[in-house]
């Protein structure tokens, strides 16, 4: 019997829940988050969340026993470890010492986990034998806080793994067909607060670049131009309140994102010379503001995907490239 879990992406303007089973998404819904739920990326009050969860399923019609949680990059740290090959037992013990420069406070106040990468490295002096990893710490605290939301929502916590684990999922999916050489990844999550670029080579992580900057640099715009106050003229923006997402202020706020996302795709082909980024997939609730794409195609020399071709079939939902996050979590 397939599997039915629930991937639950919490941001700060809304809750993504996808209700996936054997690898199929079967629904998926987004509910407005209240003001003040979120602060400095944690949940503000675990029994209000896990509540708006369960209220959610209930009235979407998700019924599943299985929760998949996707951190956000905020309570997460991560990055690719070269070692010598060893067994799991000898990648935990020493994974803690990897991330020494990072954590603040005691290590034991931290849980760490892992995944291989496919390709075998050789060291360029001894010739020996080394494996790279995807190395991952969160607090433990905010993985009592993910087991404490799902309870209270009336499930249990299958999967707690940072966002670009799901990103990884995914592309590990369209590579697992046999394509040849790793084909490179550029996925764009256009966000409320923050604008992130994730580029992989295959399903390897090469580098994250954040921007700081989010579509919440719009909400000003439009409360100015209607004389209204950032709350409702949030609401203009999500429901393109007489077409103000087109409107002249908008336009250059559009320019400023993709000005920003040229510089920095610009700094990774100079920093890495042999790349051949060519294709970049939108994804966030930003993909589906189309003259946000028309600014990035314009500014970019790059062929533009909206992130739901990255979704395994039948994705078949509105506005899928809001569920990216919520989705690739679910995918083991």
């Amino acid at each position: 019997m397939a599997k039915t879990i629930l991937g639950i992406d919490i941001g700060n303007d809304n809750l993504k829940l996808a209700l996936v089973s054997g690898g199929v998404v079967r629904n998926a819904v987004t509910v407005p988050m209240p003001r003040n739920m979120i602060r400095d990326g944690h949940v503000v009050s675990v029994e209000s969340m896990g509540e708006m969860i369960r209220t959610a399923m209930k009235e979407n019609g998700l019924r599943s026993n299985l929760a998949a949680f996707a951190f956000p990059n905020e309570a997460v740290y991560v990055k690719n470890v070269a070692m010598p090959v060893m067994n799991a037992d000898q990648v935990l013990y020493n994974l803690p010492f990897e991330f020494k420069d990072y954590i603040t406070g005691e290590i034991r106040e931290y849980a760490f986990d892992y995944a291989v990468y496919p390709e075998t490295l050789e060291d360029e002096e001894t010739g020996a034998k080394k494996m790279e990893v995807f190395a991952a710490a969160a607090p433990r605290t905010s993985l009592d806080e993910a087991r404490q939301i799902a309870r209270k929502s009336g499930m249990k916590l299958a999967i707690a793994a940072p966002a670009i684990c799901a990103y990884m999922q995914l592309i590990r999916r369209i590579e697992g067909k046999g394509q040849g050489v790793p084909r490179e990844y550029c996925l764009l999550d256009l966000g409320y607060q923050t604008i992130r670029m994730y580029i992989f080579r295959g399903e390897r992580h090469v580098v994250t670049r954040e921007l700081d900057m989010g579509l919440s640099a719009l909400d000003p715009v439009l409360a100015d131009a209607f004389n209204v106050d950032v709350h409702l003229a949030h609401t203009y923006l999500i429901t393109d309140y007489e077409n103000c997402s087109r409107r002249e202020e908008c336009l250059a706020v559009y320019d400023s994102i993709a000005t920003e996302l040229m510089r920095a795709i610009n700094f990774f082909r100079f920093s890495n010379p042999e790349s051949t980024l060519n294709d970049i997939w939108l994804c966030g609730g930003g993909a589906k503001i189309v003259p946000l794409q028309e600014a990035i195609a314009d500014a970019l020399d790059m062929y533009l995907h909206p992130g739901s071709e990255l979704l395994p079939y039948p994705a078949g939902i509105p506005d899928a490239e809001a569920f990216i996050q919520a989705i690739g979590i679910t995918l083991e």
